[in-house]
């Protein structure tokens, strides 16, 4: 369990360093953007499909 939450933390920084430093995460060809008015609606569609992608090849390689 600690080598999991220490790996999550770690992951984590590294995430957030390279959104600080460019990365577009959130930004992404593909992701929904509506605005209507006074309204506006956001679903970033393709960042989740990349962070699912991600996530699921760091755990396969965690669990061999």
């Amino acid at each position: 369990m600690a080598r999991l939450l220490i790996s999550a933390g770690v992951l984590l920084v590294i995430a957030g360093v390279a959104v600080h430093f460019g990365l577009p995460l959130g930004r992404l060809p593909g992701d929904i953007r509506i605005q209507r008015g006074h309204s506006s609606f956001y679903f970033p569609i393709v960042t989740c499909i990349l962070v699912s992608v991600v996530l699921t090849i760091v755990s396969a390689l965690f669990r061999r």
